[in-house]
Protein backbone atom coordinates (compact mmCIF):
# COMPACT_ATOMS: atom_id res chain seq x y z
CA UNK A 1 0.00 0.00 0.00
CA UNK A 2 1.66 3.43 -1.02
CA UNK A 3 2.00 6.12 1.80
CA UNK A 4 -1.00 8.28 1.66
CA UNK A 5 0.69 11.41 2.94
CA UNK A 6 -1.53 14.37 3.98
CA UNK A 7 -1.50 17.43 1.90
CA UNK A 8 0.16 20.58 3.07
CA UNK A 9 -0.83 22.31 -0.26
CA UNK A 10 -2.20 26.04 -0.73
CA UNK A 11 -4.55 24.86 -2.94
CA UNK A 12 -7.41 24.49 -0.22
CA UNK A 13 -6.66 27.77 0.29
CA UNK A 14 -8.16 28.54 -2.88
CA UNK A 15 -11.37 29.20 -4.35
CA UNK A 16 -12.69 27.57 -7.37
CA UNK A 17 -12.47 30.95 -9.54
CA UNK A 18 -8.48 31.16 -8.57
CA UNK A 19 -8.38 27.58 -9.42
CA UNK A 20 -9.64 27.90 -12.66
CA UNK A 21 -8.15 31.53 -13.59
CA UNK A 22 -4.52 29.29 -13.80
CA UNK A 23 -5.87 27.13 -16.60
CA UNK A 24 -4.85 27.78 -19.89
CA UNK A 25 -7.42 28.77 -22.40
CA UNK A 26 -6.11 29.11 -26.39
CA UNK A 27 -6.95 31.93 -28.46
CA UNK A 28 -5.09 34.72 -30.74
CA UNK A 29 -4.23 32.98 -33.92
CA UNK A 30 -7.02 30.84 -36.03
CA UNK A 31 -5.68 28.81 -38.91
CA UNK A 32 -8.10 28.08 -42.17
CA UNK A 33 -6.65 24.47 -42.74
CA UNK A 34 -8.28 22.66 -45.81
CA UNK A 35 -10.78 20.77 -43.78
CA UNK A 36 -10.85 17.03 -44.01
CA UNK A 37 -13.37 16.74 -41.63
CA UNK A 38 -16.63 18.83 -42.22
CA UNK A 39 -18.68 15.83 -41.28
CA UNK A 40 -17.90 15.79 -38.12
CA UNK A 41 -20.60 15.09 -35.61
CA UNK A 42 -21.77 18.08 -33.79
CA UNK A 43 -21.97 18.49 -30.26
CA UNK A 44 -25.59 17.59 -28.64
CA UNK A 45 -27.92 20.86 -28.34
CA UNK A 46 -29.71 20.56 -25.27
CA UNK A 47 -33.50 20.78 -25.81
CA UNK A 48 -34.55 22.10 -22.42
CA UNK A 49 -37.56 20.34 -22.46
CA UNK A 50 -37.86 19.84 -18.86
CA UNK A 51 -37.39 23.29 -17.95
CA UNK A 52 -41.07 23.72 -18.09
CA UNK A 53 -41.25 26.52 -20.29
CA UNK A 54 -38.33 29.08 -18.46
CA UNK A 55 -36.66 30.62 -21.23
CA UNK A 56 -32.77 30.54 -20.47
CA UNK A 57 -31.44 31.60 -24.21
CA UNK A 58 -34.24 32.75 -26.47
CA UNK A 59 -37.09 35.42 -25.60
CA UNK A 60 -39.32 37.75 -27.58
CA UNK A 61 -39.03 41.40 -27.28
CA UNK A 62 -41.85 43.98 -27.85
CA UNK A 63 -40.98 47.33 -28.97
CA UNK A 64 -39.63 49.48 -26.02
CA UNK A 65 -38.63 46.67 -24.13
CA UNK A 66 -35.35 46.37 -21.66
CA UNK A 67 -35.89 42.97 -19.43
CA UNK A 68 -36.22 39.51 -20.53
CA UNK A 69 -36.55 36.51 -18.85
CA UNK A 70 -37.93 35.20 -14.94
CA UNK A 71 -36.19 34.94 -11.76
CA UNK A 72 -36.25 31.25 -10.61
CA UNK A 73 -34.71 28.63 -8.04
CA UNK A 74 -34.18 24.52 -7.99
CA UNK A 75 -33.17 22.37 -5.52
CA UNK A 76 -29.95 21.00 -5.68
CA UNK A 77 -29.24 16.95 -5.46
CA UNK A 78 -26.26 15.00 -4.26
CA UNK A 79 -23.36 14.97 -6.87
CA UNK A 80 -24.55 18.73 -7.70
CA UNK A 81 -21.95 21.73 -8.50
CA UNK A 82 -23.17 25.16 -8.95
CA UNK A 83 -21.22 25.15 -12.30
CA UNK A 84 -23.57 22.06 -13.43
CA UNK A 85 -26.92 24.03 -12.94
CA UNK A 86 -25.45 26.99 -14.08
CA UNK A 87 -25.03 25.47 -17.61
CA UNK A 88 -27.79 23.40 -17.83
CA UNK A 89 -29.94 26.72 -17.53
CA UNK A 90 -27.78 28.99 -19.11
CA UNK A 91 -25.83 30.77 -16.83
CA UNK A 92 -22.11 31.56 -16.10
CA UNK A 93 -20.27 30.77 -13.03
CA UNK A 94 -20.47 34.31 -12.27
CA UNK A 95 -24.37 34.05 -12.40
CA UNK A 96 -24.83 31.56 -10.25
CA UNK A 97 -22.15 31.86 -7.89
CA UNK A 98 -22.66 35.72 -7.02
CA UNK A 99 -26.40 35.34 -6.96
CA UNK A 100 -25.82 32.33 -4.01
CA UNK A 101 -23.03 33.72 -1.89
CA UNK A 102 -23.91 31.33 0.72
CA UNK A 103 -23.67 28.17 -1.29
CA UNK A 104 -20.35 26.44 -1.58
CA UNK A 105 -20.41 26.15 -5.85
CA UNK A 106 -18.24 22.80 -5.40
CA UNK A 107 -19.60 21.27 -2.67
CA UNK A 108 -23.15 22.44 -1.95
CA UNK A 109 -25.30 20.55 0.41
CA UNK A 110 -28.55 18.39 -0.85
CA UNK A 111 -31.72 20.00 -0.92
CA UNK A 112 -30.33 24.05 -1.21
CA UNK A 113 -32.24 26.48 -3.11
CA UNK A 114 -30.31 27.57 -5.73
CA UNK A 115 -31.61 30.90 -7.44
CA UNK A 116 -31.48 30.79 -10.93
CA UNK A 117 -30.70 34.76 -11.76
CA UNK A 118 -32.26 34.06 -15.52
CA UNK A 119 -33.78 37.64 -15.97
CA UNK A 120 -31.44 40.06 -17.93
CA UNK A 121 -31.63 43.49 -18.26
CA UNK A 122 -30.58 44.37 -21.99
CA UNK A 123 -27.38 46.74 -22.65
CA UNK A 124 -28.19 50.40 -23.45
CA UNK A 125 -26.81 49.79 -26.95
CA UNK A 126 -29.04 49.72 -30.42
CA UNK A 127 -30.81 46.16 -30.46
CA UNK A 128 -28.21 45.24 -33.55
CA UNK A 129 -25.99 42.47 -34.13
CA UNK A 130 -23.77 40.96 -31.27
CA UNK A 131 -23.39 42.94 -28.21
CA UNK A 132 -21.07 41.95 -25.27
CA UNK A 133 -21.10 43.14 -21.94
CA UNK A 134 -17.95 42.46 -20.29
CA UNK A 135 -18.75 43.51 -16.78
CA UNK A 136 -21.62 40.93 -16.13
CA UNK A 137 -19.83 38.38 -18.96
CA UNK A 138 -22.50 37.86 -21.21
CA UNK A 139 -23.43 38.17 -24.78
CA UNK A 140 -26.69 39.42 -26.86
CA UNK A 141 -27.43 38.27 -30.45
CA UNK A 142 -30.52 40.62 -31.78
CA UNK A 143 -31.05 38.66 -35.30
CA UNK A 144 -31.54 40.74 -38.55
CA UNK A 145 -34.68 39.11 -39.80
CA UNK A 146 -36.04 38.23 -36.22
CA UNK A 147 -36.35 41.70 -34.69
CA UNK A 148 -38.63 40.53 -32.09
CA UNK A 149 -36.24 38.39 -30.70
CA UNK A 150 -33.05 38.13 -28.25
CA UNK A 151 -30.80 35.92 -27.74
CA UNK A 152 -29.17 35.59 -24.77
CA UNK A 153 -25.47 33.60 -23.80
CA UNK A 154 -22.77 33.61 -21.25
CA UNK A 155 -19.08 34.21 -21.99
CA UNK A 156 -15.37 33.31 -20.93
CA UNK A 157 -13.33 36.32 -21.16
CA UNK A 158 -10.22 37.49 -20.67
CA UNK A 159 -8.30 37.64 -17.83
CA UNK A 160 -6.08 40.17 -15.83
CA UNK A 161 -2.77 40.92 -18.75
CA UNK A 162 -5.24 39.88 -21.70
CA UNK A 163 -8.00 42.15 -21.55
CA UNK A 164 -10.84 41.48 -24.35
CA UNK A 165 -11.19 45.11 -25.97
CA UNK A 166 -13.69 46.92 -25.99
CA UNK A 167 -15.53 48.75 -29.33
CA UNK A 168 -17.14 48.12 -32.35
CA UNK A 169 -15.90 45.48 -34.90
CA UNK A 170 -17.66 42.99 -37.29
CA UNK A 171 -17.64 38.98 -37.85
CA UNK A 172 -14.89 38.68 -40.95
CA UNK A 173 -14.72 35.11 -40.83
CA UNK A 174 -16.29 32.06 -39.40
CA UNK A 175 -14.27 28.14 -39.38
CA UNK A 176 -16.21 24.95 -38.19
CA UNK A 177 -13.53 22.54 -36.89
CA UNK A 178 -10.68 25.64 -36.42
CA UNK A 179 -6.81 24.57 -35.87
CA UNK A 180 -5.15 26.32 -33.26
CA UNK A 181 -1.96 28.45 -34.51
CA UNK A 182 -0.63 29.12 -30.75
CA UNK A 183 0.85 32.19 -30.41
CA UNK A 184 4.88 33.11 -29.68
CA UNK A 185 3.00 34.54 -26.45
CA UNK A 186 1.51 31.42 -25.40
CA UNK A 187 4.28 29.43 -26.08
CA UNK A 188 6.31 31.50 -23.43
CA UNK A 189 3.72 31.14 -21.02
CA UNK A 190 4.00 27.67 -21.14
CA UNK A 191 7.58 27.36 -21.46
CA UNK A 192 7.62 29.46 -18.19
CA UNK A 193 6.23 26.55 -16.46
CA UNK A 194 8.46 24.17 -18.00
CA UNK A 195 6.23 22.73 -21.02
CA UNK A 196 5.94 23.17 -24.42
CA UNK A 197 2.86 23.54 -27.09
CA UNK A 198 3.15 22.04 -30.83
CA UNK A 199 2.61 25.30 -33.48
CA UNK A 200 -0.45 24.02 -34.25
CA UNK A 201 -2.90 22.29 -32.33
CA UNK A 202 -5.58 20.35 -34.71
CA UNK A 203 -9.12 20.12 -34.01
CA UNK A 204 -10.13 17.91 -31.55
CA UNK A 205 -10.38 17.26 -27.57
CA UNK A 206 -7.25 19.09 -26.68
CA UNK A 207 -8.22 21.83 -28.89
CA UNK A 208 -9.01 25.45 -27.02
CA UNK A 209 -11.22 27.02 -29.47
CA UNK A 210 -13.82 23.72 -29.65
CA UNK A 211 -15.80 23.54 -32.66
CA UNK A 212 -16.89 26.69 -33.91
CA UNK A 213 -14.62 30.20 -33.97
CA UNK A 214 -15.84 33.48 -35.76
CA UNK A 215 -12.77 35.05 -36.32
CA UNK A 216 -13.83 39.44 -35.45
CA UNK A 217 -12.08 42.74 -37.07
CA UNK A 218 -10.11 43.03 -33.94
CA UNK A 219 -6.58 41.18 -35.30
CA UNK A 220 -6.45 37.95 -32.85
CA UNK A 221 -9.48 37.94 -31.40
CA UNK A 222 -12.08 35.51 -31.77
CA UNK A 223 -15.77 34.63 -30.41
CA UNK A 224 -15.24 30.44 -30.27
CA UNK A 225 -16.41 27.24 -28.17
CA UNK A 226 -13.95 25.50 -25.58
CA UNK A 227 -12.81 22.51 -24.57
CA UNK A 228 -13.15 24.00 -20.74
CA UNK A 229 -16.82 25.06 -20.49
CA UNK A 230 -16.70 25.31 -17.05
CA UNK A 231 -14.66 28.44 -17.30
CA UNK A 232 -18.08 30.04 -18.85
CA UNK A 233 -18.56 32.79 -16.66
CA UNK A 234 -14.86 33.74 -15.85
CA UNK A 235 -11.93 35.78 -17.06
CA UNK A 236 -10.32 32.57 -17.86
CA UNK A 237 -9.31 33.11 -21.87
CA UNK A 238 -5.86 35.21 -23.51
CA UNK A 239 -8.39 37.90 -24.55
CA UNK A 240 -10.68 35.76 -27.16
CA UNK A 241 -15.09 35.36 -26.01
CA UNK A 242 -15.76 32.01 -25.37
CA UNK A 243 -19.29 29.86 -25.51
CA UNK A 244 -20.78 26.70 -23.99
CA UNK A 245 -20.02 24.32 -26.89
CA UNK A 246 -23.86 23.99 -27.07
CA UNK A 247 -24.39 27.65 -27.00
CA UNK A 248 -21.43 28.40 -29.70
CA UNK A 249 -23.01 25.60 -32.52
CA UNK A 250 -26.11 27.90 -32.41
CA UNK A 251 -24.76 31.19 -32.62
CA UNK A 252 -22.31 30.07 -35.28
CA UNK A 253 -25.30 28.65 -37.38
CA UNK A 254 -27.41 32.51 -37.03
CA UNK A 255 -24.36 34.70 -36.85
CA UNK A 256 -23.43 35.58 -40.82
CA UNK A 257 -19.93 36.98 -41.61
CA UNK A 258 -20.23 40.35 -41.30
CA UNK A 259 -22.53 41.22 -38.84
CA UNK A 260 -21.62 44.11 -36.44
CA UNK A 261 -20.20 42.95 -32.73
CA UNK A 262 -20.27 46.05 -30.09
CA UNK A 263 -18.46 45.11 -27.05
CA UNK A 264 -18.85 47.55 -23.55
CA UNK A 265 -18.41 47.74 -20.42
CA UNK A 266 -21.73 48.21 -18.15
CA UNK A 267 -22.00 47.27 -14.81
CA UNK A 268 -25.15 49.15 -14.19
CA UNK A 269 -28.25 49.04 -15.65
CA UNK A 270 -31.78 50.10 -15.41
CA UNK A 271 -34.62 49.00 -17.32
CA UNK A 272 -38.51 49.83 -16.83
CA UNK A 273 -41.05 47.11 -17.05
CA UNK A 274 -44.65 47.16 -16.07
CA UNK A 275 -44.71 50.55 -14.47
CA UNK A 276 -41.98 49.38 -12.53
CA UNK A 277 -38.03 50.76 -12.52
CA UNK A 278 -35.38 48.19 -12.27
CA UNK A 279 -32.17 48.48 -11.17
CA UNK A 280 -29.36 45.74 -12.07
CA UNK A 281 -25.67 46.03 -10.14
CA UNK A 282 -22.59 44.24 -11.11
CA UNK A 283 -18.65 45.04 -9.96
CA UNK A 284 -16.65 46.80 -12.26
CA UNK A 285 -14.23 43.86 -14.22
CA UNK A 286 -10.52 44.77 -12.41
CA UNK A 287 -9.53 46.52 -15.40
CA UNK A 288 -12.48 49.31 -14.23
CA UNK A 289 -12.43 49.31 -10.28
CA UNK A 290 -10.51 52.82 -10.61
CA UNK A 291 -13.99 53.71 -12.69
CA UNK A 292 -16.69 52.35 -10.02
CA UNK A 293 -17.11 56.06 -8.06
CA UNK A 294 -17.26 58.11 -11.05
CA UNK A 295 -19.38 55.50 -12.76
CA UNK A 296 -21.93 54.47 -9.75
CA UNK A 297 -21.97 59.08 -9.95
CA UNK A 298 -23.57 58.32 -13.12
CA UNK A 299 -25.98 56.24 -12.17
CA UNK A 300 -27.38 57.92 -9.70
CA UNK A 301 -27.22 60.99 -11.94
CA UNK A 302 -29.65 58.74 -14.44
CA UNK A 303 -31.69 57.78 -11.58
CA UNK A 304 -32.46 61.72 -10.56
CA UNK A 305 -33.47 62.53 -14.16
CA UNK A 306 -35.82 59.71 -14.73
CA UNK A 307 -37.22 60.43 -11.41
CA UNK A 308 -38.08 64.15 -11.78
CA UNK A 309 -39.22 63.24 -15.61
CA UNK A 310 -41.49 60.07 -14.58
CA UNK A 311 -42.45 61.90 -10.98
CA UNK A 312 -41.82 58.55 -9.41
CA UNK A 313 -40.12 58.36 -5.81
CA UNK A 314 -36.92 55.98 -5.82
CA UNK A 315 -35.76 54.08 -2.79
CA UNK A 316 -32.27 55.45 -2.42
CA UNK A 317 -31.19 53.37 0.73
CA UNK A 318 -32.89 50.38 -1.65
CA UNK A 319 -30.13 51.65 -4.60
CA UNK A 320 -27.34 51.83 -1.75
CA UNK A 321 -27.61 48.24 -1.30
CA UNK A 322 -28.31 46.79 -4.63
CA UNK A 323 -24.83 48.74 -5.62
CA UNK A 324 -23.60 47.00 -2.92
CA UNK A 325 -24.93 43.80 -3.00
CA UNK A 326 -23.47 44.08 -6.55
CA UNK A 327 -25.25 40.54 -7.21
CA UNK A 328 -26.74 41.03 -10.89
CA UNK A 329 -29.82 40.58 -9.88
CA UNK A 330 -32.51 43.26 -11.57
CA UNK A 331 -34.28 44.60 -8.24
CA UNK A 332 -37.27 47.08 -8.87
CA UNK A 333 -36.31 50.29 -7.21
CA UNK A 334 -39.46 52.65 -6.57
CA UNK A 335 -40.72 52.95 -2.81
CA UNK A 336 -42.51 50.47 -1.37
CA UNK A 337 -41.14 47.79 -4.07
CA UNK A 338 -40.21 44.24 -3.91
CA UNK A 339 -36.76 43.70 -2.09
CA UNK A 340 -34.38 40.30 -2.99
CA UNK A 341 -35.95 38.47 -0.27
CA UNK A 342 -39.35 38.98 -1.78
CA UNK A 343 -37.53 38.22 -5.25
CA UNK A 344 -36.22 34.76 -4.19
CA UNK A 345 -39.26 33.86 -2.22
CA UNK A 346 -41.27 34.55 -5.52
CA UNK A 347 -38.77 32.57 -7.24
CA UNK A 348 -40.52 30.45 -10.21
CA UNK A 349 -39.39 26.75 -8.50
CA UNK A 350 -38.35 24.48 -10.84
CA UNK A 351 -38.20 20.78 -11.06
CA UNK A 352 -34.75 19.26 -10.79
CA UNK A 353 -33.88 17.25 -13.75
CA UNK A 354 -33.04 13.42 -13.69
CA UNK A 355 -29.75 14.29 -15.39
CA UNK A 356 -27.88 18.07 -15.47
CA UNK A 357 -26.50 18.56 -19.24
CA UNK A 358 -23.23 17.09 -19.39
CA UNK A 359 -22.88 16.50 -15.82
CA UNK A 360 -19.55 14.84 -15.20
CA UNK A 361 -19.43 10.79 -14.92
CA UNK A 362 -17.16 9.36 -13.15
CA UNK A 363 -16.19 5.84 -13.91
CA UNK A 364 -15.85 2.94 -11.72
CA UNK A 365 -12.36 2.23 -10.47
CA UNK A 366 -11.40 -1.05 -10.48
CA UNK A 367 -8.22 -2.93 -8.81
CA UNK A 368 -6.94 -3.47 -11.94
CA UNK A 369 -6.94 -0.05 -13.45
CA UNK A 370 -3.83 2.76 -13.32
CA UNK A 371 -4.65 5.42 -11.29
CA UNK A 372 -3.02 8.55 -9.38
CA UNK A 373 -2.71 9.94 -5.76
CA UNK A 374 -3.42 13.60 -6.04
CA UNK A 375 -3.26 14.91 -2.91
CA UNK A 376 -4.90 13.92 1.00
CA UNK A 377 -6.51 15.85 3.80
CA UNK A 378 -7.72 15.63 7.28
CA UNK A 379 -11.12 17.53 5.95
CA UNK A 380 -13.72 15.63 3.61
CA UNK A 381 -15.16 18.74 1.89
CA UNK A 382 -12.05 19.97 1.27
CA UNK A 383 -11.09 16.61 -0.76
CA UNK A 384 -14.43 16.50 -1.91
CA UNK A 385 -13.71 20.11 -3.78
CA UNK A 386 -10.98 19.06 -4.90
CA UNK A 387 -12.19 15.84 -6.59
CA UNK A 388 -14.74 17.61 -8.04
CA UNK A 389 -12.58 20.12 -9.72
CA UNK A 390 -11.23 17.75 -11.57
CA UNK A 391 -13.67 16.06 -12.59
CA UNK A 392 -14.87 19.38 -14.21
CA UNK A 393 -11.65 20.09 -16.31
CA UNK A 394 -11.50 20.07 -19.78
CA UNK A 395 -11.08 17.43 -20.39
CA UNK A 396 -12.33 15.48 -17.48
CA UNK A 397 -9.67 14.31 -15.07
CA UNK A 398 -11.90 11.44 -13.64
CA UNK A 399 -11.66 11.73 -9.76
CA UNK A 400 -13.16 10.82 -6.12
CA UNK A 401 -12.02 10.70 -2.71
CA UNK A 402 -10.74 7.53 -0.43
CA UNK A 403 -11.21 7.41 3.16
CA UNK A 404 -8.26 5.45 4.29
CA UNK A 405 -5.68 5.32 7.44
CA UNK A 406 -7.69 8.48 9.14
CA UNK A 407 -7.43 10.79 5.81
CA UNK A 408 -9.54 11.80 2.37
CA UNK A 409 -7.20 10.86 -0.83
CA UNK A 410 -8.23 12.18 -4.26
CA UNK A 411 -7.33 9.70 -6.49
CA UNK A 412 -7.66 10.08 -10.59
CA UNK A 413 -8.46 7.56 -12.33
CA UNK A 414 -9.19 4.98 -14.14
CA UNK A 415 -6.46 5.07 -16.63
CA UNK A 416 -5.64 2.42 -19.30
CA UNK A 417 -1.65 2.69 -18.51
CA UNK A 418 1.18 4.51 -17.03
CA UNK A 419 1.34 6.86 -19.79
CA UNK A 420 -2.46 7.77 -19.23
CA UNK A 421 -1.32 8.60 -15.48
CA UNK A 422 1.93 10.85 -16.98
CA UNK A 423 -0.30 13.11 -19.14
CA UNK A 424 -2.80 13.24 -16.38
CA UNK A 425 -0.47 14.55 -13.85
CA UNK A 426 1.26 16.71 -16.21
CA UNK A 427 -1.90 18.52 -16.34
CA UNK A 428 -2.66 18.71 -12.98
CA UNK A 429 0.71 19.75 -12.19
CA UNK A 430 0.44 22.73 -14.85
CA UNK A 431 -2.92 23.97 -14.07
CA UNK A 432 -3.21 23.32 -9.66
CA UNK A 433 0.72 23.34 -9.06
CA UNK A 434 -0.20 19.79 -7.53
CA UNK A 435 3.15 16.72 -7.79
CA UNK A 436 0.87 13.12 -8.11
CA UNK A 437 1.98 9.90 -7.20
CA UNK A 438 1.39 7.16 -10.01
CA UNK A 439 -0.41 4.32 -8.52
CA UNK A 440 -0.40 0.98 -10.15
CA UNK A 441 -3.16 -1.47 -10.96
CA UNK A 442 -4.36 -3.39 -7.59
CA UNK A 443 -3.15 -0.83 -5.25
CA UNK A 444 -6.11 0.57 -3.97
CA UNK A 445 -9.53 0.12 -3.59
CA UNK A 446 -12.85 2.30 -2.35
CA UNK A 447 -14.32 2.13 0.49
Amino acid sequence: MPDFKKSTSPLIQLSGVILFSVLISGCQHLVFFPDVSENIAAPEIHSGAELKAIETHEFQLTDGQNMVGTIAAVNTFKDDTLSDIARHFGLGYNDISIANPGIAPWTPEPGSRVLLPLQFILPDTPHKGIVLNLAIMRLFYYPKQQPDKVFTYPVGIGRQGWSTPLGSTTIVAKKANPSWVVPDSIHKEYAQKGDSLPRVVAAGPDNPLGLYAMRLGFPSYLIHGTNKPYGIGMQISHGCVQLYPEDIEVLFKKAPVGMPVQIIHQPYLTAWDQDMLYLEANDPLPKWAYKKSRLKKQLLKQLRQISSKRKVDIDWKKVDRIIQRADGIPTPILTQSQDLADIAANAVQLEHPEQLYQQPVVGELKDSDWSALVASFDNETEAQQLATMLNHQGPIIPARKVRKDNAYHVIAGPFKNKKEVNAVAKRIRMDFEIDVEPLKPRLISEN
